[in-house]
């Protein structure tokens, strides 16, 4: 059985790359793989237990001051030499980092590492995957946008890329009638237009934006937010500054995006850049009419007036006139929109789908490396 062990930064906070690798590790288990996720940091919480029942190993590396903690270099090339797996694949900047420079000290016959946002961060993270370079055997973009911003900016090889999307379980994301009117009331909404969005309360998400464009959003209409991070309070002050205080609530983190997606009326994403928005896939599934801003990767999650709409980003003018008009669209319109969108997902970013392009890759490399 072959062993892939897929690394990540943590899994305490569950961001969309967290939540991919959920998707990857549990799939890659029930398809016959030996599956570790090993995090730089934390306990992994309640993802680690859904994890080890699914049979996936979850390890920690516990290191306390990122890769500045020789202990976790010492306890991950420990973990390689006991557990030899076949395969690392890492995910986010300091996993690709480790796993790159770790495989000079310990034989591992493939590492991978993806790429999950077209943000190409600060000169030192661009050094770190140009020296770097030569150590992975292959590198996967989720977009291509993605891809393009990353070659751009010489940070990987073309040879080596290849774009690789998320993948959505569009079986346990869709449309429920039932859980929509269940949570629609334990919100007491009646006919109010609810508006989603989701994703950490970071300066990348841009919410002064879509607070901003909320307020030119007619009423009646609310807003729900999941998400937890630093700009809460200030975020809190802007809606009660903007009058809509009360249209407005924070749900702080939600472990299931699910049940509040499948009953709003409508997703909204105000990102200042994107990789390939996981909830954006999400929402789609759960067959939403979706208004998103115009960044790299979005655009290829979203086909403009068929399966949502494109606002210009840091426009709250024109988020607010794509909301509006969502919201002024006919029931049946919204209806066959959504419907768009579910099917759009299902064609290009299906899990099943995914899973299979991700065990070629792993294949063909293992295959390659073992020939030489």
């Amino acid at each position: 059985m072959s062993h892939v062990a897929l690394v990540i930064p943590g899994l305490d906070r569950m961001g969309g790359a967290e939540r991919q690798v959920m998707l990857l590790a549990r799939g890659l288990r029930r398809r016959g793989w030996r599956v570790s996720v090993v995090a730089l940091s934390g306990a992994g919480g309640e993802a680690a237990r859904d994890l080890e029942a699914a049979g996936v190993v979850f390890q920690s590396l516990a290191m306390c001051k990122g890769l500045a903690d020789p202990r976790g270099w010492v306890r991950f090339h420990e973990w390689l030499r006991r557990e030899r797996p076949d395969v690392i694949h890492a995910h986010l900047p300091h996993a690709a980092w480790l796993a790159r420079w770790s495989r000079l000290g310990a034989t591992v016959p493939a590492v991978i590492d993806s790429l999950h946002s077209s943000f190409t961060g600060t000169i030192g993270r661009r050094l770190g995957y140009r020296v770097s370079n030569w150590l992975p055997d292959h590198v996967t973009a989720v977009s291509q946008a993605v891809a393009e911003t990353h070659l751009q900016a010489r940070m990987v090889s073309a040879e080596k890329l290849t774009v690789l999307p998320n993948g959505i379980d569009t079986e346990a994301w869709r449309p429920d009638a039932r859980v929509r009117a269940a949570v629609r009331g334990e919100l007491g909404l009646r006919e109010e237009f609810l508006w989603f969005a989701a994703g950490r309360l970071e300066p990348v998400k841009d919410y002064p934006t879509l607070l901003e464009a909320m307020a030119r959003v007619p009423a009646p209409s609310r807003l729900l937010i999941a998400g937890c991070g630093p700009l809460r309070d200030e975020l809190t002050a802007r809606a009660v500054g903007l009058g809509i205080g009360r249209r407005v609530r924070f749900l702080g983190f939600q472990a299931e995006l699910r049940r509040w997606m499948q009953a709003a009326d409508g997703f909204v994403l105000a990102s200042r850049w994107e990789g390939l928005p996981m909830a954006l896939l999400e929402a789609a599934a759960c067959g939403l009419p979706i208004v998103a801003t115009d960044v790299p990767g979005t655009r290829e999650a979203l086909e403009d007036g068929m399966t949502g709409r494109l606002a210009t980003a840091g426009n709250p003018e024109d988020l607010a006139a794509a909301m509006t008009a969502t919201m002024r669209d006919s029931s049946e319109e919204r209806r066959a929109m959504g419907m768009r969108a579910r099917v759009r997902v299902m064609e290009h970013f299906a899990l099943e789908a995914v899973l299979d392009r991700w065990e070629r890759l792993y294949r063909e490399l293992l295959s390659a490396l073992s020939s030489q």
